[in-house]
Formats: structure tokens, sequence, C-alpha cells
């Protein structure tokens, strides 16, 4: 078993009717770390879709996960992904949307609650533990009186889209950094002082 090996869970839901939504955002960073590793997303026996890879050679072992699922039922191909893979929780980033984060934000945190996150929440009771890395990207809050529900399965807005990719970017080099430092390193380097 290779003993630098990060599970990288990337939230959303399945199916290009989601492809572009805030809620999928967990998606779109997974693909961009796909990309970089030139991966390519496989079915998985976990209800997921997998791609392997390293950032460097020698460098953690990166497994992205998008679950088949919809979003808030992500526990059970999470769960079953860290078992697949002989990994403690320690060793899991979820990467997903965060409304109390502003657009073009994103926190490194670990542990807490799901802050009303039902992907989130699915996944701390399927895991059993809330000690894993999330990687929140903030997508902001809904206008006006719009639902939050309806807000995240929207598409963003054509300026958020023009900004969508450097936050993608940066989401996807805290990951890197996390695997190959530590969740400090990340922090120190991502949250603005």
């Amino acid at each position: 078993m290779d003993d630098n090996l990060w599970l990288v869970v990337g939230l959303g839901n399945p199916g290009p009717d989601y492809a572009g939504n805030r809620h999928n955002v967990g998606h779109m960073v997974a693909a961009v770390l796909a990309d970089r590793l030139s991966a390519n997303f496989k079915n998985h026996k976990t209800n997921s879709s997998v791609a392997e890879g390293r950032s460097f050679p020698g460098g953690p072992k990166l497994v992205l996960a998008k679950p088949n699922t919809y979003m808030n039922v992500s526990g059970g191909p999470v769960a079953a992904l860290l078992r697949f893979y002989s990994l403690e929780p320690a060793r899991l980033i979820v990467i997903h949307d965060d409304l109390d984060l502003p657009f073009d934000t994103m926190k490194i945190k670990v542990g807490g609650g799901h802050g009303g996150h039902n992907g989130l929440r699915d996944i701390i009771a399927a895991a059993g533990t809330n000690e894993f890395t999330r990687i929140r990207v903030g997508i902001g809050r809904p206008p006006g009186r719009q639902p939050a529900a309806d807000f995240v399965l929207h598409d963003f807005t054509s300026t958020q889209r023009s900004a969508l990719p450097n936050l993608l970017t940066d989401a996807a080099d805290a990951i890197e950094l996390i695997a190959a430092e530590g969740v400090t390193a990340a922090q120190q380097k991502f949250h603005a002082p």
C-alpha cells in the first residue's frame, strides 16, 4: 500500500444537466486536477468515477473521485472509497461549494460541522467522523429571496464564469500543497492574512 496516498473527493451531482451548477464546483476542481495529472476518470466499483496520478515523480499519489450519486447521498461512495484504499479519514480531502463564503474565495478546514451542507452531512455520517480536510469553495449567497436550494442548482453567472478558472486553479493548487506539505502550509499560502 502506498503510504503517501490521498483521497480527493469532488462533490457534485451526476450528469450533464448539473455540470455547470454552483453545487458542482467540487467536480470542476477534480476535473482540473485530473487534467494536470493526465489522468482519466473511470467508473469504479465504489459507485464513483476515479482517476489516479501524481503531481510530480515520487510525489504523493492522488486518487481523485466523483461519487456517481446525488450530492445528498455522497457518504456511501466516500466510505466505500476509504475502505477500498485502506485509508483513514485523515487522508480524505473533500471539495465542496460553500454558501457562507463569498464567490471567488476559498478556505481550507479540518473537522467541524456540516454547516447545513447535505453532502458533508452524509459523508460525516457514513465515515463516522468529521476529521477530514475540506476545501470550501465560496459561491456566495443567493440574491434577494431566492432559496439556497434553487441557487446552488443554477450555473454561475457569466461574470463569475470568467473568474471561475482562477478559483478552480487555486483550489487544485491547495490540494496539491496539502498532499505534499500538509494543511498548515496550504492554509498559510491560501488564507489571506
